[in-house]
């Protein structure tokens, strides 16, 4: 079982950008231009947690973060329940 919703996790990523926004010092205006995606997005991401992943990856990039995407998806799966020490996995 999950222990954050899917909504959990856009709303917690919305939140750390935000927080990283105001210790750059940008305003909102100023990260909209800088990563090229509109203030209108900028402004529903950061209520609603809710943007394209290639409006997200450009404001990543220009917030200095985009290495954070390299551990996304990077854990490998395991091939067999006996790999995986988590008899409660299924596949």
């Amino acid at each position: 079982m999950f222990l954050k919703s899917p909504a959990d996790v856009n709303s917690d990523i919305a939140k750390r950008m935000r927080e990283r926004r105001k210790e750059e010092k940008l305003s909102q205006v100023q990260l909209s231009e800088r990563s090229n995606v509109s203030l209108g997005s900028l402004k529903r991401f950061e209520q609603t947690g809710e943007i394209s992943l290639a409006s997200l990856v450009k404001i990543a990039f220009a917030l200095g973060c985009a290495d954070d995407f390299e551990a996304l998806f990077a854990k490998k799966g395991y091939s067999s329940i006996q790999h995986s020490g988590d008899m409660s996995r299924t596949f």
